[in-house]
């Protein structure tokens, strides 16, 4: 029932305000800056051909425009074959650990680090800060430098510790 009012209120005299939109006038040209008003008066005062070549159409122009047809196509094999190229020129290496069994990754790009990886020697590092320096680190997963050094101050693994309950009342862990 709403959808049947809308259209009648829409559809209401429709030729009627077409018409009246169409016998408008068209809307100017923008207005000239008045700084140059005066230049181009004084241009237009002596060259008065100007005017009439501003106004003129051109019909070769006009042919040639619409003798332009563009037709564009995707060449989709070489974009496949380009993507091939960048992917088998990328170095890999085998994941570092016995955790990586139950899952199915076969290299890691160099450069990168898998999490749990990043975890591992998040924990290698905090437990034996001598032994697993950042430079050992970035040797050992081929990582730069730089990239381990924010790694180590930027991230940390959590600690989870257990307090002992004081109280008889509290829960127990199980």
């Amino acid at each position: 029932m709403g959808a049947w009012v809308t259209r009648a209120l829409r559809n209401f005299n429709v030729e009627n305000r077409a018409e009246r939109e169409l016998s408008k006038m068209k809307p100017l040209s923008a207005p000239r800056h008045p700084s140059t008003k005066s230049l181009l008066q004084e241009q237009m005062s002596r060259h008065p051909e100007i005017e009439g070549e501003i106004a003129r159409k051109d019909d070769k122009l006009l042919s040639l425009l619409r003798d332009v047809y563009v037709n564009s196509k995707d060449p989709v094999s070489l974009k496949v074959k380009d993507a091939g190229v960048l992917q088998e020129s990328k170095e890999f290496r085998l994941p570092i650990g016995h955790h990586f069994e139950m899952m199915n990754i076969k290299s890691i790009p160099k450069g990168k680090i898998s999490i749990v990886e990043a975890l591992t020697l998040l924990n290698n590092h905090k437990l034996y800060p001598e032994t697993w320096t950042a430079k050992k680190i970035a040797e050992e997963y081929q990582l730069e430098l730089k990239d381990v050094n924010s790694l180590l101050k930027y991230f940390v693994t959590y600690e989870v510790k257990v307090f002992p309950a004081k109280d008889k009342k509290a829960l127990q862990p199980k």
